[in-house]
């Protein structure tokens, strides 16, 4: 079947079209880079005639509060009517574990509203909360740097290899819609603070990682298990140890 994934050029949507492709199908990466745009629309329509499924794995270029709001909110919008228009069945959405539980965050508020809208609109779909990726490591140290110094807290968290994402986004889209949620993660229990030190650690990065409480993470002030998944979450079975063993 055709499947069209939004964001197919990314980490996620790279990988995911390579493994749907392989499994036999029509899997259409579609990005600004390949012409097709959800917040303008340039190229949608065309995109969409003849899928069967929609795999929204994008992202907003800015994490800053208004920018992330406006561009879930806006592409969410034209996607679900694209879709309409076109009689796709499937809408599948990338999302994040703890997203409806920090408030206090504006990336993980906007990607509450982006499941909101897609909750409301009347297509069948599927929402995948995953948990933080062990490719974010980098990117969460660099957000909590001052000086040579990283502060994060001890918070609980249950990382994943984007491949293990892949894999359950893979098997939700080729499936039937689930008009419900699903999550995905890691199969350990691992503090905020531990997990990029063990990544820095293994990459000889000089910077010290300090424990402090008081520091947010993106915004939110997470105080222990909230970004932690539910007891019927899927587990992968990548250790965070294994992936930077690969990563060597």
């Amino acid at each position: 079947m055709k499947i069209v994934v939004i964001g197919g050029t990314g980490l996620i949507g790279s990988k995911l079209v390579d493994r749907l492709r392989e499994e036999g199908h029509e899997a259409l990466p579609a990005s600004p880079n390949t012409g097709v745009d959800s917040i303008t629309g340039e190229g949608l329509d065309d995109a969409l005639r003849g899928a069967s499924v929609v795999v929204d794995v994008s992202n907003s270029p800015s994490f800053e509060d208004g920018a992330v709001l406006e561009f879930f909110r806006t592409s969410t919008g034209n996607l679900l009517a694209a879709e309409a228009a076109a009689g796709v069945g499937h809408h599948v959405a990338l999302s994040v574990v703890g997203s409806e539980r920090l408030p206090d965050s504006g990336y993980l508020r906007a990607k509450a509203a982006q499941e909101e809208l897609i909750k409301d609109s009347e297509i069948p779909y599927s929402i995948v909360r995953a948990t933080q990726f062990f490719e974010f490591v980098k990117g969460i140290a660099a957000g909590s740097t001052q000086g040579d110094t990283v502060r994060l807290p001890s918070s609980l968290l249950q990382p994943l290899a984007s491949d293990d994402v892949v894999a359950a986004v893979a098997r939700v889209t080729l499936g039937d819609p689930l008009n419900g949620t699903t999550e995905v993660a890691g199969p350990e229990e691992l503090r905020l603070d531990e997990f990029v030190r063990t990544g820095l650690a293994a990459e000889k990065d000089p910077r010290e990682v300090v424990t402090d409480e008081s520091v947010g993470y993106f915004g939110a002030h997470v105080r222990g298990r909230e970004l932690l998944p539910g007891p019927d979450a899927h587990l992968a079975g990548t250790r965070f140890t294994q992936w930077l063993d690969r990563q060597k």
